[in-house]
Parts: C-alpha cells; sequence; structure tokens
C-alpha cells in the first residue's frame, strides 16, 4: 500500500504529526508511506525511519515566479501525487490538502472537512476527522487511526539525525567549555508570543549566577529574532552563548537533547525539546495549553489546561495566563497574558524544577 500525508502548516504543527507515521508503519508494515509539507518543515521528518519520501511544496519561492512559471511549478507538483497512492490523509481544513487529495484519485481519502471555497461543497473524503472538538494537536492528528478502525498503539513525538549532527555539536560545547547548561529559545516570528526582554534576561542572569548553569541561546535566521535576541542579551549582567541563527534545526533538536532544561515560549523548538525528552518550563500568555502544550513522550498524556497559573505534565512545567487580548505598544504588537506573566512566578516554578 502507499500512503501520503499531507499537512501544509508549521514547523511544530509537522513534528506533532510523528506518531500518526509510526501507527500507520505499524498496521500497515509493508506500506510505503510518503509526506508532503512546506519546505521549511523538512527537518522534522528527514531521517525518519518510517517515511520513504519528502515531498517539498516550496510556497514562498513559487509565489515569487511569474504566472508561467509558477503554473508549471504547481502542475509539477500536483504530478507528484496523482495517480500514485491507495490511501491519503489530509491533516488541515485548508484547500490546497483537500484539492490535492482530490486529484490524487486514492481508493481511501481521509482529512478534515474543508472550511470555505468551493471544496467545502464536494464531498472528498471517505471519513472525516472532527476538527471542533478541542484536544491537543497530537491527538487530533492520532483520530485518523480510530476511523481505520484501528487502536493507537503509541503516541510519542519523535524527530531523528545522523551521527554527524552528534559530533558537531559535541564541538560547539567543547570549544565553549560547556557540560551543564540550560537551552533558551526567547523568540518567536510571531512577536507577540514572546515574554518582555528584561525579565527574559532577569531569567538568563539566574541560571548563570544562582544556578551554576551556562546558558546557551538559540534563535531563527530571521533578523528580527536575531536583533531581538540581541536586546535581550544586552540587558543581561552575565552574557550567555548565543548561537542565535547559527544551527539547523537538526542542530537544534540534538543541543536540546544535550541541555538540563529548556527554557522558552510556544515554539517549535518547545515542541522540539519536549520531542527529546528534556525537562521543559515554557511560558503561554498568547495560546492554548490544551492544543499546544509540551507534549509528555513519558506518559503520552495531555495534562495542561487553558487556565492562569502553575501547571506540570510529568517532567514539563508551564506558567500560563490566559488573557490574549492583542495590544500595541511602540508599534510593537503584544499579547496581554505575555506582559502579565511576571518574573518572580516563573522563578519560583524554575527553583521547583530545578
Amino acid at each position: 500500500m502507499k500512503i501520503l500525508i499531507i499537512k501544509f502548516r508549521h514547523i511544530g504543527d509537522v513534528l506533532l504529526s510523528t506518531p500518526l507515521v509510526d501507527n500507520l508503519k505499524h498496521y500497515y508494515p509493508d506500506s510505503t508511506i510518503d509526506y508532503a509539507l512546506n519546505k521549511e518543515c523538512v527537518h522534522m521528518l528527514s531521517f525518519n525511519p518510517n517515511i520513504n519520501k519528502i515531498i517539498e511544496y516550496d510556497r514562498s519561492g513559487i509565489k515569487k515566479l511569474g504566472i508561467i512559471d509558477r503554473l508549471r511549478e504547481e502542475i509539477k507538483f500536483i504530478s507528484k501525487i496523482r495517480h500514485h497512492y491507495d490511501m491519503v490523509i489530509n491533516l488541515t481544513e485548508g484547500d490546497r490538502g483537500a484539492f490535492l487529495a482530490l486529484i490524487s484519485q486514492a481508493k481511501i481519502k481521509l482529512g478534515f472537512p474543508v472550511r470555505k471555497g468551493i471544496l467545502s461543497k464536494i464531498k472528498i473524503f471517505d471519513y472525516l476527522g472532527n476538527d471542533k472538538k478541542i484536544q491537543h494537536t497530537v491527538e487530533k492528528d492520532l483520530q485518523f487511526v480510530n476511523l481505520l478502525g484501528k487502536e493507537v498503539i503509541s503516541k510519542d513525538v519523535s524527530i531523528h539525525w545522523t551521527s554527524d549532527i552528534d559530533q558537531e555539536v559535541d564541538q560547539i560545547l567543547r570549544e565553549n567549555s560547556v557540560e551543564d547548561f540550560v537551552h533558551i529559545h526567547p523568540v518567536s516570528r510571531w512577536m507577540f508570543k514572546c515574554w518582555e526582554d528584561d525579565r527574559m534576561a532577569k531569567i538568563i542572569d539566574y541560571f548563570e549566577e544562582e544556578k551554576n548553569l551556562k546558558v546557551i541561546i538559540t534563535g531563527g535566521f530571521i533578523q528580527k529574532e536575531l536583533d531581538r535576541i540581541d536586546r535581550i542579551i544586552s540587558l543581561c549582567k552575565i552574557k550567555p552563548i548565543n548561537l542565535s541563527g547559527k544551527l539547523t534545526l537538526k542542530h537544534l533538536a540534538c543541543l536540546s537533547s544535550r541541555s538540563k532544561l529548556f527554557f522558552g515560549i510556544d515554539t517549535a523548538p518547545m515542541h522540539i525539546a519536549a520531542a527529546v525528552n528534556t525537562p521543559v518550563l515554557t511560558i503561554f500568555g498568547a495560546s492554548f495549553p490544551v492544543l499546544w502544550g509540551p507534549w509528555n513522550n513519558a506518559s503520552n498524556k495531555q495534562l495542561f489546561l487553558d487556565i492562569d497559573g502553575i501547571q506540570m505534565n510529568g517532567a514539563h512545567c508551564m506558567v500560563s495566563k490566559m488573557n490574549h487580548d492583542i495590544f500595541y505598544e511602540e508599534s510593537v504588537k503584544k499579547s496581554k497574558g505575555m506582559v502579565l506573566i511576571d518574573y518572580d512566578k516563573v522563578r519560583f516554578a524554575l527553583d521547583s524544577m530545578l
């Protein structure tokens, strides 16, 4: 059997679908499983032993092309899917995935209802997932196992890398004379998810001065992220090791697996840290813990609630504030919940974990 999974979402969303891949391979051991996704998400699935082929969609690159070249690239992408699969599972409610499922002519098609447009009026899927139920993203994707008449046998989120990555990360740690350290990823491409810079700087100093733990900072290759990290570090008394813009997501995953603790906000690196079973302390004031809390592989359960306060889920801890009102301060978009989370409460949670 040839199976195609489609998920045109962001990096963390794709990572959280890996338990579905594992379950499909368990029940269909002779199958080949391909996965169609946005290009920036490839690192979440490459080297996964249960995935045969990754089909990349270069959304940003295609958008830059002229009409003729763009049409040519779209047709080329569609040709990789049409007539090639026995089963297609679309994990998003958007029209692109639904269209690909429709034209694939697969014998079995599963997906979520298309929310709008002409495809919302066409019967595309043989089995429809429930996108209204409030549940963690891992479990939302895993419902397709049940729709196929199977029981979920594993809920572990996983990411894979090669030994070369291990060696390169070990070399970075040796060059910086680092043994025990905390991994902090303080920023997101969505700046309203970020905590206040001065409070983040105080937490960095807390680790180094009071807990004698070196801090390694990571960030994406986006200039606004790099600039914000520079501002945070400028407020620190003791300078952390700054690897922002220097690591691939595979290197970041390996680095997280070496750390004593991950501290940060609701980002893909937070989900990566949980996937490599590193204890996570995260701050949620702009998103919903029930949907996006760090997944606990040890228990395979989601225990975080959409409430204010300090919450635990196995080795992971969260400080949450459910005021998601958006406002602007000096032209910077912010979430009131993130602003209302104070330093003392986060420090108390860290003291408890450490």
